[in-house]
C-alpha cells in the first residue's frame, strides 16, 4: 500500500475559540487562560495538522479527568471524530474541514463530572498534548437536562453571574445590608474550587450531583475536619489573623487559601455565607446568601430555646446553651432533589458555619426549603436544625436563689419571636428581598401551627412532652405592658439615657416588683460586659405611663467596647412582678450604636487600562478619638483588597486615602471600603463605576 502523501498525520496545534465558547456558556468573565464551559452543551475546537486531512484519516480526541482514569469508570474517554458516536453520552463530530485545519463540535452530558480534564489529539500511534491542555466542565443552569437548570433568565444572572452583593446584618428592628464582593471569576478561584472538590475525596463518578457537593462545600468552607478554608472565631480577639469584619469579600480569602494550602484566619457567619455562596457560584450551582433574624441555636433538638436570667434581670451565661443569634446568615443553592419524594426541588438550604456536627462533622444541608415550610423535619439533611433555627419557640426562666439553691420560674413562653425577616438581595435590584414567606406560614395560620405540630411529631421521643402546642394564654389581669423610651440609636462616645416605661391600660391598682438590665452583647448573643441594673417597686394609681430612666456614663461601656475587635449591640431586659396577681412579665429590647459616615470620591466611568483616582474621606464626628484606624478597600476586576493604616483620628478631624487604579475588565464594576478602628467596627460605603473600552 502506497504511503499517505506527506506522511502520517499528527495533530500540531489546538484553537480552543476560547472567545467564542465561553460567549456561548457564559463563562467569558473567568480570569482563567484555559478555557472554561458547562455541561450538557456543545462547544467547538480547531484542529490544525501535519498535513491536508484525507477521508481515511483517524482522528481522536482524549479526555480524563482525575489523577488514574479508567475508561470504565467513565474518567477516560476516547471520542472518534470520524464516527460522531457517543461514549458515555460524550460526542465529538468533525464540523468542517479546510486543508490541514478541521473544526469539532464537542458535545457534554448534561450529568458529565465537573472538574479539570485534560485534552489530547489521538491519530494513529500519535498523541499531541497542547500546552494549555486543560478544559473545566461546570454545572449548567442554562441546560433543561442538568440537575440545576433554573428557568428564569433574571434569576441565572443573580445567583450565577453576579459577582457582587449585599449580606444582610443587624437585628430584627435594624437590619442593613453589608455589601460583599463574591468574585467567583476573579484569578484563581475556581482553581481553589477545583482544589477544593479534589479535597473533598469524592469519588469522581458522584462529582455530577450537586446534593452531595454542596454538602461537602459546605463542610470544606469551614475548618474544623478537614483544614478547609476559614476557620471560625467568635472571641472578640483576632491577633494572628484577619477580623472577620475586615473582609469585604470572598476573593482574597480563597486566594489565600489556594495560594498556602492553609487555612485563612477568621471567620464568622457572614464571612463563611460568602465564601460559599462564591464556591457554588464559580462551580455554577445558582446560590444566595440568606439571613435570619433572631436566629435559633436548638443544641438539644427539642424546638425550645431557653434563656436564663437572674434576679437583677441579666442573662445567665453558663445556663443558657441554647442561643438566640441576632441574625445568622446561611445559604440556599438551587437544584432537584430526585433523592427525596415529589415536591422538595427547588432552594435547599446548606450553612458553612461550624454550628453543630451532621454525621460526625460540621457540615449542614442540602435542606429543601419547601421541607423546613411543612415542618418535614425527617428529610435529609438537617432539617431539625434549620426548622429550629426559623420556628423555634422562645422560653424565658427566672433564675431565684432560695435558701441557697436555684429555683426557676418559667416567666413566659413565646412562639412568634424566632426566625423573622429572612432575607436575600432581590434579583436584579440593589435592595432587600423578605422571604420569610418560603420558610414559615404566617405566624398563627392554621398551616403555620399544623407545621409545628409535624415537626415535633418527628422528634425524639424522649423530647416529646416538652413540645406541645401551649393554648393561647388567658387575658393578663392586670394588663400591663412594659417598654422603652428614649434614644434608640447610639452613638459611641455619648452616654446611654433610657426610660423604662410601664403602662397601665387597665382600671386596677397595681404594685409593680420592677428590674431591669443593660448589657453589651455580640451578635450571637454572648454577653461582654454588665452595664447598669435597677431595682424598684412602682404603684399604678392613677398613673396611666411610669417612667424608670436607665443611664449609662460612656466609660462604663468604652472598656468593652474596646476590648473586642466585634461590633457590639446593647440588650435590656426587664422583668416586672405584680405583686396582687404573681403574674411575670418579661421584655428585651435590642440598640445598635450608629456610626459616622465614610465617603468615597470617584469618577462614575473610566476607560480599561486607564488610570484613574479613587479616594476615601472620614470625619470623626464622635467626642471620642478613633484609634487604630485601619481602612480595607476592594474593587472586583480593578484592584485587590488592600489595607490602609491611618493611626488615631482625633474627634473632628478628617483623613483622605487615595487609590490610583487601571481597571482590567469592562462592565459595571463595584468598589467597596470598609473602616475598622478600637472603638467603631464595620464603617462600610461602596460605589459604583462603569468600565468602557
Amino acid at each position: 500500500m502506497s504511503q499517505i502523501a506527506g506522511g502520517p498525520l499528527k495533530a500540531v496545534g489546538i484553537d480552543f475559540l476560547r472567545k467564542q465558547n465561553t460567549y456561548l456558556h457564559h463563562t467569558n468573565d473567568y480570569s482563567n487562560s484555559n478555557l472554561v464551559v458547562r455541561r450538557g452543551q456543545e462547544f467547538q475546537l480547531k484542529l490544525t495538522f501535519s498535513r491536508e486531512l484525507k477521508d481515511q484519516d483517524k482522528i481522536t480526541l482524549q479526555l480524563s479527568i482525575g489523577e488514574k482514569p479508567k475508561q470504565s469508570s467513565g474518567t477516560l474517554l476516547s471520542l472518534n471524530a470520524r464516527s460522531g458516536q457517543q461514549v458515555n453520552r460524550w460526542c465529538a463530530t468533525i464540523s468542517q474541514t479546510n486543508g490541514k485545519e478541521c473544526l469539532v463540535v464537542v458535545t457534554s452530558p448534561a450529568d458529565a463530572i465537573v472538574g479539570k480534564y485534560q485534552l489530547s489529539v489521538k491519530t494513529g500511534p500519535n498523541i499531541y498534548q497542547p500546552e494549555k491542555s486543560c478544559i473545566y466542565i461546570l454545572f449548567n443552569p442554562w441546560c433543561k437536562a442538568d440537575s440545576v437548570f433554573m428557568p428564569d433568565e433574571a434569576e441565572r444572572a443573580e445567583y450565577v453571574l453576579n459577582d457582587t452583593g449585599y449580606i444582610y446584618v443587624g437585628s430584627t428592628k435594624n437590619i442593613h445590608g453589608r455589601p460583599w464582593n463574591f468574585g467567583q471569576f476573579e484569578e484563581n478561584v475556581l482553581d481553589c474550587c477545583i482544589y477544593l472538590l479534589d479535597k473533598s475525596q469524592l469519588k469522581l463518578n458522584v462529582r455530577k450531583d450537586p446534593v452531595v457537593i454542596s454538602r461537602r462545600m459546605s463542610a470544606l468552607v469551614n475548618a474544623n475536619d478537614d483544614a478547609g478554608v476559614l476557620f471560625g472565631n467568635w472571641s472578640g480577639r483576632y491577633a494572628g489573623g484577619t477580623s472577620p469584619l475586615a473582609w469585604t469579600g470572598s476573593a482574597p480569602i480563597l486566594q489565600q487559601y489556594y495560594k498556602t494550602k492553609r487555612t485563612v484566619n477568621f471567620g464568622q457567619c457572614w464571612v463563611f455565607s460568602g465564601v460559599l455562596t462564591t464556591v457554588m457560584r464559580s462551580l455554577g450551582i445558582p446560590a444566595r446568601s440568606v439571613s435570619n433574624f433572631a436566629s435559633a441555636h436548638d443544641t438539644e433538638e427539642n424546638l425550645k430555646v431557653d434563656i436564663y436570667l437572674n434576679e437583677k434581670g441579666e442573662k445567665v451565661e453558663e445556663l443558657t446553651l441554647d442561643s438566640i443569634w441576632n441574625f445568622h446568615v446561611w445559604n440556599e443553592a438551587w437544584m432537584k432533589r430526585p433523592d427525596l419524594p415529589k415536591g422538595f426541588d427547588g432552594w435547599q438550604a446548606i450553612d458553612a458555619t461550624p454550628q453543630e456536627q451532621s454525621q460526625g462533622i460540621f457540615q449542614c444541608g442540602p435542606c429543601p426549603v419547601n421541607g423546613i415550610r411543612k415542618g418535614e423535619v425527617y428529610l435529609p439533611y438537617d432539617s431539625k436544625f434549620v426548622f429550629a433555627e426559623v420556628n423555634a419557640d422562645r422560653i424565658f426562666w427566672l433564675v431565684k436563689d432560695v435558701d441557697d439553691e436555684s429555683k426557676y420560674v418559667k416567666l413566659r413562653e413565646e412562639t412568634k419571636v424566632i426566625g423573622k425577616s429572612i432575607s436575600t438581595k432581590a434579583v436584579g435590584k440593589n435592595t432587600r428581598e423578605d422571604i420569610t414567606v418560603q420558610y414559615k406560614f404566617p405566624e398563627d395560620s392554621p398551616e403555620e401551627r399544623k407545621a409545628v405540630e409535624t415537626a415535633c411529631s418527628y422528634l425524639n421521643s424522649t423530647n416529646l412532652g416538652c413540645c406541645e402546642i401551649t393554648p393561647p394564654h388567658e387575658p393578663l389581669k392586670a394588663n400591663l405592658q412594659l417598654g422603652m423610651e428614649g434614644e434608640t440609636t447610639l452613638w459611641p462616645g455619648s452616654p446611654i439615657n433610657l426610660n423604662i416605661v410601664v403602662k397601665n391600660e387597665s382600671a386596677g391598682t397595681w404594685t409593680v416588683d420592677l428590674v431591669a438590665s443593660c448589657q453589651l452583647e455580640s451578635y450571637i448573643g454572648k454577653v461582654e460586659a454588665s452595664l447598669a441594673t435597677i431595682k424598684q417597686t412602682v404603684q399604678t394609681e392613677g398613673k396611666p405611663v411610669i417612667q424608670i430612666p436607665l443611664k449609662v456614663a460612656p466609660e462604663s461601656y468604652l472598656k468593652a467596647l474596646m476590648a473586642v475587635e466585634d461590633e457590639l449591640l446593647v440588650k435590656v431586659n426587664i422583668i416586672a412582678e405584680i405583686q396582687e396577681t404573681s403574674e411575670k412579665l418579661t421584655e428585651e429590647l435590642t440598640l445598635t450604636f450608629q456610626y459616622p459616615p465614610l465617603k468615597v470620591e470617584m469618577p462614575e466611568t473610566a476607560k480599561i487600562n486607564e488610570d484613574f483616582k479613587c479616594a476615601f474621606i472620614f470625619k470623626n464626628t464622635l467626642s471620642i478619638p478613633l484609634e487604630n484606624c485601619k481602612l480595607h478597600v476592594e474593587g472586583l476586576g480593578i484592584f485587590r483588597m488592600e489595607t490602609f493604616d491611618q493611626g488615631d483620628v482625633a474627634p473632628g478631624n478628617i483623613f483622605k486615602s487615595k487609590i490610583v487604579c487601571a481597571p482590567r475588565r469592562t462592565g459595571t464594576k463595584k468598589i467597596v471600603a470598609k473602616l475598622n478602628s478600637t472603638q467603631v467596627k464595620g464603617i462600610t460605603v461602596e460605589k459604583v463605576i462603569t468600565i468602557t473600552e
